[in-house]
């Protein structure tokens, strides 16, 4: 992220932490420290994506990330159909109510 010039776009897939922080080894991961990368990227004319937590359990809840205010120009939702965390820990159970979304967040 430091070396993208003005008019590069970068995309930010951080593990999501409501269930993905334990299962890929990030306990150490910031996301404090990546919105502040994502600020200076912003601040040097670079556009960034960044796809987070978005709902849970059948869109009903919404996981809430608190996002700096200003940081983030558009917010998109986008379906990603039934939990993967879900189909490991529900093994041939039905996942229909199991439906998620995830946030795609941009700074443009």
């Amino acid at each position: 992220m430091n070396m993208a010039k003005k008019g590069d776009l970068v995309y930010c897939d951080p593990p999501y932490s409501h269930s993905q922080t334990i299962l890929y080894g990030a306990q150490t991961f910031s996301l404090s420290r990546l919105f502040s990368a994502i600020e200076r990227c912003k601040s040097r004319g670079v556009y960034v994506v960044l796809s987070i937590d978005g709902t849970k359990k059948s869109g009903g809840q919404m996981c809430n990330i608190p996002l700096p205010d200003g940081l983030f120009v558009q917010e998109l939702s986008l379906s990603c159909g039934r939990s993967m965390l879900k189909r490991f820990q529900m093994e041939g159970k039905s996942l229909e109510s199991e439906v998620v979304a995830d946030r795609l967040l941009l700074t443009f």
